[in-house]
């Protein structure tokens, strides 16, 4: 209960300073807000002083920023994000239908980069020093050096453009999903590879690992039984924490392959101004920064053999 309430303590206190520091950002930036509110609306093409100014005389931006930030602090705390200054949609609603694009993608990353690193991670910390270990030091180091628009690049150019198996982009089909949850992979195996090795290694190397084989059990009833809940403490750790890090952080591939997730719809919201959906996106962000916290802290104290004991 204690770590709960730590959280809704930290979750009040992310809510306050993204919406103001958010809030600010956006008054700040460079540029008349009214014409590009306007431009989202109408289309660049269509936009002229006149729209303009009605959207000013609308919004109120010419008002003092402090009611505004008050305002929207204290609908906030009637769980009401308003509605977006572009679409006049609601807030929730926009963020919604994106993160759930976003969330998606990401969880078809995270569990192909389960399959990807932590079984060869395993595999090589069970020899530590061996050629397939140093083999997977040197690809992990690679991969993981790469930039994600290099390594979407290279996917688009090997398996859609010269293979033809896979869609460059787009969105609605299982098989859209590959390229991009690939690219997001590549990534994630690279160092959870790494964090299973370096666990198995550390793992094998203890005494009641040894003293588990010298029983009578097989390498592989030993890993089962004795490995692999000590291997995933650290990766749960990351995982967790990268999952976050990418329904925040897909803006280039999303972008690349046509993903209509968070990210993507994030940057037309600063380029538009709309202040409502920014502060929105950046707040549910943060609060499911959070809750994934909360979860890992749940979910390590079931799984570390020291917390059950």
């Amino acid at each position: 209960m204690t770590v709960i309430a730590n959280r809704l303590v930290q979750a009040l206190m992310v809510a306050v300073l993204i919406g103001t520091a958010t809030f600010a950002m956006m008054r700040s930036l460079p540029g008349d807000a009214a014409w590009r509110i306007a431009a989202g609306r109408y289309g660049y093409d269509n936009v002229n002083q006149a729209a303009a100014d009605a959207v000013r005389d609308e919004l109120g931006l010419s008002g003092p920023a402090l009611p505004a930030l008050l305002q929207w602090l204290g609908d906030l705390a009637q769980l009401d994000f308003g509605v977006s200054l572009v679409t006049g949609r609601p807030v929730l609603a926009e963020i919604g239908h994106q993160l759930g694009a976003s969330a998606g993608l990401a969880v078809a990353a995270l569990l192909l980069s389960l399959l990807i690193g932590p079984p060869l991670g395993i595999l090589a910390g069970l020899r530590p020093g061996g050629l397939f270990d140093r083999v997977l030091l040197v690809l992990s180091t690679g991969i993981k050096a790469m930039p994600q628009f290099l390594i979407a690049l290279v996917l688009i150019v090997i398996l859609a453009v010269q293979l033809r198996w896979l869609p460059a982009a787009g969105h609605g089909e299982a098989r859209h999903f590959v390229l991009p949850a690939l690219t997001l992979a590549l990534g994630l195996a690279a160092v959870n590879a790494r964090l299973a090795r370096d666990a198995m290694a550390r793992i094998a190397a203890m005494p009641f690992w040894r003293f588990a084989q010298w029983k009578g059990l097989s390498r592989r009833q030993t890993l089962v039984r004795h490995g692999l809940r000590n291997v995933a403490v650290p990766l749960v750790t990351y995982l967790g924490l990268q999952f976050v890090t990418l329904v925040e952080g897909v803006i280039i591939v999303e972008s690349i392959f046509g993903w209509p997730g968070i990210g993507h719809a994030l940057v037309h919201a600063i380029f538009s101004r709309d202040v409502p959906m920014v502060q929105g996106t950046a707040l549910v962000l943060g609060l499911g920064f959070v809750l994934v916290n909360l979860l890992i802290d749940l979910a390590v104290r079931r799984l570390d053999p020291r917390e059950t004991a």
